[in-house]
Formats: structure tokens, C-alpha cells, sequence
């Protein structure tokens, strides 16, 4: 079977991704994106390798999206595969709109200020700014402490989901199209925000795999 390629994202859309079927048996599939998942992580943790951190972060720019989403976008939220996969995502999406990217942050950092000084996107949080982010937050998943780069990653969508919300509510009624796109992407990358916050949780209770 025909593997459809997926776009690289304008918006983080986990539904989208979602549909992307391949010839794996579902059975199986679990399995493999848990065990691929902590592979990965186990692997590039104990050899503290930065060249193989490195590899890792640029994993979507070497083997493209549909590998990555292959093997992990059926997992569930609150799972390490999961968790792995929205990161993933979020560096594409910075990596591709920086400059909405960065516009939305701006727009979000005084209403959500802890959230802003828990994510680490230096000021003023520019396209280069928040591409840095993106590859420091997933460096720390492979060399860090793993659930302080999720906390990072949760706090930066959490900001993002603000200004995005704000720009929503200044577009309503001037261009409603827009503001109801842009109230999507705010209730999702919240949703993605909470999502990471409690993978962080669960990877310090030794409960994410």
C-alpha cells in the first residue's frame, strides 16, 4: 500500500497527521512506536553523544515526516511515542511558519510570563528566536532532563495558544475566516500544552513509556 505524504504542517494539526495510514498491522503498531520511542531515547541518553543528539533533532530533515509519523502518530497523548511525536511536530511547524510562530508568542508572553520564563525563547522572541527554541527543547528530550524539555515545550505552546487567542479576538469581525482558524489553532497547541505538561509529570513518576 501507498503511503500518502503528508504536508509539512502550517499549523500543528495532530488530527491531520492522524489519518496517515501505511501497511503496518495495527496490532503491531503500538508496539513498535513504544519500543522505537524508548529506543531512541534510552540509546541517545546514555551515550551522551552530542553528534547523535544532533542526528536526532534533525531526524524529520533526514528521513522526512511520514517516517516519523509512521511510527509514532497513532500513539496515545500521554505516552512517550506520543509525546515524542508532538515535539517533532511543533520543531516542523516553528521550523516552516516562524514568523506567525514568533508573532503569536509575542502577542502571549505578558498574559502567560511564567509560562514565557519556563519555555527559555530568548527576547525578543523573534522567527530565530523560537527556531531555537524548537531544536533546544528537542536536544533536551535526547541530553537533558527529559522532563524539563517536555515542561519547555508545554509552557512554549501554552504562550503561542495565548497570542494566537488574542489575535483571534482582534480579527473578529474584520476577517472571520481568519479569526476562527486562528481560535482553532489556539485551542489545539492548548491542548498540545497540557498534553506535554503532564507527559513531564508522568516521566518523573516513571510512568511514561
Amino acid at each position: 500500500m501507498a503511503v500518502p505524504r503528508f504536508r509539512r504542517p502550517a499549523m500543528l494539526d495532530m488530527e491531520e497527521a492522524e489519518q496517515i495510514e501505511g501497511d503496518i498491522d495495527p496490532a503491531d503498531r503500538g508496539l513498535i512506536a513504544h519500543e522505537t520511542a524508548l529506543a531512541l531515547v534510552s540509546q541517545a541518553r546514555a551515550s551522551h553523544d552530542p553528534e547523535l543528539t544532533e542526528r536526532l533533532v534533525r531526524l524529520v530533515d533526514e528521513e522526512g515526516i511520514d517516517t516519523v509519523a509512521m511510527m509514532w502518530s497513532k500513539a496515545g497523548a500521554h505516552t512517550l511515542p506520543g509525546a515524542l511525536w508532538r515535539i517533532y511536530m511543533l520543531r516542523e511547524w516553528v521550523k516552516f511558519d516562524s514568523v506567525a510562530v514568533a508573532r503569536s508568542y509575542h502577542h502571549g508572553v505578558h498574559a502567560a510570563h511564567v509560562r514565557h520564563a519556563i519555555a527559555g525563547v530568548e527576547d525578543p522572541p523573534g522567527p530565530a528566536e523560537v527556531r531555537s527554541l524548537a531544536d533546544s527543547v528537542l536536544s533536551g528530550v535526547f541530553s537533558g532532563d527529559l522532563a524539563v524539555a517536555l515542561e519547555r515545550a508545554g509552557a512554549f505552546c501554552r504562550v503561542v495558544a495565548t497570542g494566537a487567542a488574542f489575535e483571534a479576538e482582534s480579527d473578529d469581525g474584520h476577517n472571520d475566516r481568519r479569526a476562527h482558524q486562528t481560535s482553532l489553532r489556539a485551542a489545539q497547541l492548548l491542548r498540545t500544552g497540557e498534553d506535554l505538561e503532564r507527559c513531564a509529570a508522568m516521566w518523573r513518576e516513571d510512568r511514561l513509556d
